[in-house]
């Protein structure tokens, strides 16, 4: 890049195409989207996107250093969000911004760290003994549905621990067909995307999807009601955690703001570890020599549940971050917004540029990462990569809640079912990745079966 650019050049160079044009393939094809353009243009690149805002992309990892350098106050970043609120609500954390954004992630940050998640290993190995048994030899069953089932099962025990059955089977419901709404495809994620389909009349997708979301925030009302009546300290759940917990001038979280917290956790926590389970499972079976040395290294552990133990296995360590490398569950960081002129690099942007690190093409740096459409744990063995390098969970003052709780949750789960199940491929179809919703998930349902 060159040192001494013209005020006049505030952005670098990019696809001259409408904003539209630009949306219609970020919302339908990302990938190929992406690809061309930093093909064309290289590791910084704008291009015109929603409302006609100025996004600037870079998979440079010092570009990334420097933004999430910054003072955090020199950007909003929630309100870049806003096609997620129909979701999670307007005081989700991944909305909101300034103030109110320290403020809850400090509340909510605890009960996902620490010691206090240890205590959920020995649940999330018996829910997935729990789905897995429902596997019979021979038949076929679909890879993302068992996966969702899983993780949206340790949802509702470990985050929710919901007592009440018939609240819990019906929230668990609407959820999934809430997701199914917006996330089973390319055309449905659309609805995100474009309000303008946001149309309510009889049968249509949005008014179903509004009904079922009015549902789900009852339900969960009833549940925060029926918590403050009873709430103990020794309860370990994360809904009583963060009922518990108080900011600096000792004030809880409104009704409202824990509803959507916990809509913000539901989303988060179920969709984006079942998608990387997927993905997870179709690589290790994808190649049985990846697989055998798995098996081989699991064999030093007893207990599937044991996080400490599986923290000290380096291969299952390197696949589950070849994983998150290959194909990140989300494909961009949120976007950080300038509020003033902001110099980055080599331009200064003006306000309301929305410089946005994207995790799918700095995974795919062929400096960084050799032949890097190749899955190859290996890679993780021989370097350690540094934090703007590798960021499946995001950076700065936006990095992932869950980047504890994930991990721990990817190895307990392939532990428990690789130590006791045999498990292959119905077909070696090739796998690509396509956009659900905020994800990149497979582009096909993909089938196995238990042998043996």
């Amino acid at each position: 890049m060159t040192q001494n650019i013209s005020l006049q050049q505030q952005f670098p160079p990019g696809p001259n195409t409408s904003s539209l044009r630009n949306v219609i393939k970020w919302a339908s094809d990302p990938i190929t989207f992406l690809e061309q353009s930093t093909q064309k243009y290289g590791d910084l690149f704008s291009l015109k996107l929603y409302k006609g805002k100025t996004y600037v992309f870079t998979s440079n990892p010092e570009i990334i250093q420097e933004i999430f350098s910054k003072d955090i106050n020199n950007f909003d970043a929630g309100r870049g969000n806003q096609a997620l609120l129909p979701l999670v609500g307007q005081y989700s954390t991944l909305l909101i911004d300034g103030k109110l954004h320290s403020r809850q992630r400090k509340l909510i940050f605890p009960p996902f760290h620490g010691e206090k998640i240890r205590n959920y290993g020995e649940k999330m190995a018996e829910i997935t003994e729990n789905v897995a048994k429902q596997w019979k030899s021979g038949e076929l069953f679909d890879l993302r549905s068992s996966m969702q089932e899983i993780t949206l099962e340790i949802i509702m025990q470990t985050v929710f621990g919901i007592s009440e059955f018939e609240r819990k089977e019906q929230l668990k419901s609407r959820l999934v067909n809430t997701l199914e709404l917006v996330l089973s495809s390319v055309l449905r994620s659309m609805l995100l995307f474009f309000p303008i389909l946001h149309k309510d009349f009889p049968g249509s997708p949005w008014r179903t999807f509004v009904r079922n979301k009015k549902m789900i925030n009852e339900l969960l009302q009833e549940e925060i009601e029926e918590r403050r009546n009873r709430v103990e300290k020794d309860d370990n759940t994360i809904i009583s955690l963060l009922m518990l917990a108080r900011d600096e001038d000792g004030n809880p979280m409104s009704d409202e703001e824990l509803r959507d917290q916990l809509m913000t956790l539901l989303l988060a926590g179920h969709e984006t570890t079942a998608t990387a389970l997927t993905w997870a499972f179709y690589w290790i079976h994808y190649f049985p020599e990846i697989r055998s040395k798995l098996l081989a290294e699991l064999e030093e552990i007893s207990d599937p549940s044991d996080i400490q133990a599986l923290n000290k296995l380096p291969y299952l360590d390197a696949v589950c971050n070849e994983t998150l490398r290959i194909y990140p569950v989300t494909i961009i960081t949120s976007p950080r917004i300038t509020k003033t002129t902001t110099k980055i690099g080599d331009y200064e942007y003006p306000p309301e540029t929305f410089l946005a690190p994207c995790m799918y093409l700095l995974h795919h740096r062929e400096d960084l990462y050799p032949n890097s459409q190749e899955f190859q744990p290996e890679r993780f063995l021989n370097r350690t990569f540094k934090q703007y390098e590798f960021m499946p969970f995001g950076g700065g003052n936006r990095r992932c809640i869950g980047d504890a709780f994930a991990p721990m949750e990817l190895k307990i789960i392939l532990a428990t079912v690789l130590k006791n199940y045999q498990l292959a491929l119905v077909d070696k179809q090739v796998t690509k990745p396509v956009r659900r919703g905020i994800t990149l998930a497979p582009n096909r349902s993909i089938k196995m079966k238990v042998e043996g």
